[in-house]
């Protein structure tokens, strides 16, 4: 069992001879892929509140000084991520603000809304407006705070980073990883096409890397809903001095989650903090989503490669890159499917509703994907494979 799992509530228990067999995988253990994807999106950073105080993490800011972002603010991120032909809206905040956040719970509070899942939600709305399909990442949630943003949402995520405590998570207010599995059952529970994945270097052994990447395919076996897993170094940065793994660990732990997880799971890396050529034949077969408008703001100090600098990544691996939507295709229902779609299709996705289970997308996220209008064209251009790594 997890540390705070049972708190939580979360069964799950890894074997020790899974993890065993999973610490033998090396890069020669696994298929290079076919093809590469990558999102056309924008960062919209709502707030720079968190309750928590990561060593490594440079996106938070302290009680009276955090940032919240106006709903016209967000129109025109959204407004502009839209003009270049993007198709999703990356929503990135820290973890639910706790009561030191006083600014931002007054601010919240005079703009009609009582926690920020409620002011996530209009965001999302906004988004939608115009033009483009939120992916939001609120952190830690509980079932009732993720079930009210779901239906605005065409996927979510939250990155497990390691089961594992660690001292990066100092401080009072400490990750608890048995809170972050609920989080990733939570998204189970209420069908969420969900990303998650691991932060590498914060101060897990081998054994913790295994055990983490077990945990999520235990999770996706019971509920078939993580889409993707990230491979994600932990950088420099003014918060961070004690280094990045190096390439062979990357190859080595890349190369572990592709052994580990079910071929539907895409494994990615950020092309801005990992160094992709090289780990495209550890089994990498998603470059996440990339920004021609906005900064990563969870890491400003690095910046997004070009789009143009996708295709040479590809090229290099010797692969075709293609552009898809923030929320993976077999997760859709047959009639908004391509025809060519061939892999498997996500458990449920085809039922006629008459269990009482809502769809993996919402009615409002396939109004929006059939919807006749410049976006909803932009996103069938997508799922058809039209579009290029060019700005339209």
């Amino acid at each position: 069992m997890f540390p705070g799992a049972s708190e939580y509530g979360v069964d799950i228990t890894v074997d020790d001879r899974a993890v065993e067999n999973l610490l033998q995988a090396s890069p020669n253990d696994v298929d290079a892929p076919p093809a590469l994807t990558f999102a056309r999106n924008v960062f919209v950073p709502l707030t720079t509140a968190c309750r928590y105080t990561c060593t490594y993490c440079t996106y938070f800011d302290p009680p009276g000084q955090a940032s919240l972002l106006s709903l016209e603010e967000v129109r025109e991120i959204c407004r502009r991520g839209a003009d270049a032909g993007c198709t999703e809206a990356l929503f990135t905040f820290g973890d639910d603000p706790d009561d030191r956040y006083t600014e931002i719970h007054a601010q919240l509070e005079a703009w009609g809304h009582d926690s920020i899942h409620a002011y996530l939600r209009e965001a999302c709305e906004v988004a939608l407006e115009e033009g483009l399909l939120p992916h939001a990442n609120p952190g830690d949630q509980t079932r009732e705070q993720m079930e009210l943003v779901a239906d605005v949402n065409a996927s979510m995520g939250v990155m497990l980073e390691t089961t594992a405590e660690v001292s990066a998570h100092a401080g009072p207010r400490r990750k608890v990883p048995g809170q972050r599995l609920r989080t990733l059952a939570n998204a189970g529970e209420l069908d969420v096409a969900f990303t998650t994945g691991i932060l590498v270097g914060i101060g897990e052994s081998w054994r913790d890397r295994a055990k983490s990447l077990l945990a999520i395919r235990q999770l996706h076996e019971r509920y078939d809903h993580i889409q993707e897993v990230i491979v994600q170094p932990v950088v420099n940065n003014e918060r961070w001095s004690d280094g990045s793994p190096d390439l062979a660990t990357m190859r080595r732990v890349t190369a572990m989650a592709r052994a580990a997880l079910p071929e539907e799971i895409s494994v990615q890396v950020p092309p801005n903090l990992a160094p992709a050529k090289d780990l495209i034949d550890c089994g990498v077969d998603d470059l996440g989503g990339v920004s021609p408008v906005t900064d990563d703001h969870i890491n400003p100090e690095y910046e997004w490669p070009a789009l143009r600098e996708l295709e040479d990544i590809a090229d290099y691996a010797g692969v075709p890159l293609g552009e898809r939507l923030p929320v993976y295709e077999r997760f859709l229902p047959q009639d908004v499917r391509t025809d060519e779609f061939d892999g498997l299709v996500a458990d449920g996705a085809d039922d006629d509703g008459s269990d009482g289970k809502r769809d993996w997308i919402s009615p409002t996220i396939r109004d929006a994907l059939e919807a006749a209008d410049p976006a909803g064209e932009r996103y069938r251009s997508v799922l058809r494979g039209e579009t290029t790594t060019a700005t339209r």
